[in-house]
């Protein structure tokens, strides 16, 4: 390839390393997510070796910045280097890792084919992930407060706070996933929930950022708030996240 073709197929990007996965004796498919190109897959060649230069760094919950060459099939990494190392401290901290594994497992399901709209959910992974990494909160809470601003980034913002069939202010004691949050007593359908208020007040707090409220919930609450926002996930992504079954719940 000569000089000019390659500048014509190379491209730098900032990324964050979702997943890794074996390939052939030496290489590796990196699954990395970025605010400009979307979601890509690319081959980094030789990363198992143990004299490669960029092993270390093409690692999941890494930031790096990265020079890719377009491929026929997947891109191919030339260069990588380190901006932030979350995977070094996330690795240490079992509860954030499994936390970090659901929270980039839903990233990758919510951009998956997309490319225009992607740099909001980019800052909010990345934002998530810092703060899982720095042990700013309870793993748990930040996953759940994650995934609720996620799927809202997405186009399906919960109400937790005014009914979201007939807009009635709250606060509401029954809850629809399928409709998207609380229902008021006359809008209420067949099959709604009905949790406790401290549940809904701490769904409301992870929606919008209330930390002071969140760290102020009991781990019964927690437990309540997450099983509803699994099954908010589940509902709208059509498939199961995994990894959040691996969450261990305090």
């Amino acid at each position: 390839m000569s000089a000019s073709e390659f500048a014509a197929k190379s491209y730098k990007t900032r990324g964050l390393v979702l997943r890794t996965h074996k390939l052939g004796e030496a290489d590796r498919i990196i699954s990395l997510l970025t605010p400009e190109h979307g979601l890509v897959r690319a081959v980094a060649k030789g990363v198992r070796r143990t004299s490669s230069k960029m092993g270390a760094t093409l690692e999941p919950f890494m930031e790096i910045d990265a020079q890719l060459v377009h491929g026929r099939n997947l891109d191919v990494f030339t260069q990588a280097q380190l901006r932030h190392s979350y995977g070094l401290a996330l690795a240490a901290d079992y509860d954030a890792y499994m936390a970090a594994n659901a929270m980039v497992e839903t990233a990758e399901r919510l951009c998956e084919g997309e490319e225009d709209a992607v740099a909001p959910q980019y800052r909010l992974l990345h934002g998530a992930i810092a703060a899982l990494a720095r042990g700013a909160g309870d793993p748990g809470s930040l996953l759940d407060s994650y995934l609720l601003r996620a799927l809202s980034t997405a186009g399906w913002a919960p109400s937790f706070t005014t009914c979201v069939n007939c807009g009635e202010p709250g606060p509401h004691d029954s809850l629809n996933i399928a409709l998207g949050g609380v229902v008021c007593r006359a809008c209420r359908p067949p099959g709604s929930q009905s949790p406790a208020p401290e549940t809904i007040a701490l769904l409301a707090a992870l929606l919008t950022g209330d930390w002071p409220v969140a760290a102020a919930s009991e781990p019964r609450t927690r437990r309540a708030a997450a099983t509803i926002v699994a099954g908010y996930v589940q509902w709208h992504l059509e498939k199961v996240v995994k990894s959040l079954k691996l969450v261990e719940r305090t």
